[in-house]
């Protein structure tokens, strides 16, 4: 079992190394505004002139997706697990970006009741202000 974890390992950054070469080997088109790979990688399942990069309406090649032709789905979530499903990035989006947006909600709420407390309050010192009468001599 312990090597088959580590040929799974092997795999994976031999994959990832791959990946990362196809990424930085691409072919610029300015003029489309494209990146077309250069040449091509069977084992990521790209051919030649594919287009990786495109500005609209475009979905790029997903590595996930890739592992999932070379391992089962089980064994590509444990190498790498979908951000989609889970993970530190989701549990950021779900429950601290949420917390903000409720506390920035609730200052204003507490901001507008401070507001109308200070228009609709009592006024100090029965509205002769903060110099006492017993304390200024004539």
């Amino acid at each position: 079992m312990e090597t088959f974890e580590r040929d799974l390992k092997l795999l994976v950054d031999e994959l990832r190394q791959e990946w990362k070469l196809m990424w930085r080997s691409r072919i610029d088109d300015k003029v489309r505004a494209e990146g077309i790979a250069d040449k091509t990688y069977e084992r990521l399942f790209v051919e030649r002139g594919l287009i990786l990069l495109a500005t609209r309406n475009f979905s790029p090649p997903d590595f996930q997706d890739i592992l999932r032709r070379h391992l089962t789905p089980e064994e590509a979530e444990r190498v790498q697990p979908d951000p989609n499903r889970g993970g530190v990035r989701k549990f950021i989006r779900e429950y601290i970006t949420i917390q903000d947006k409720v506390r920035s909600r609730l200052k204003e709420e507490l901001r507008a009741q401070l507001e109308q407390m200070k228009q609709h309050g009592q006024p100090k010192h029965g509205g002769r202000g903060w110099l006492h009468m017993s304390m200024v001599r004539s």
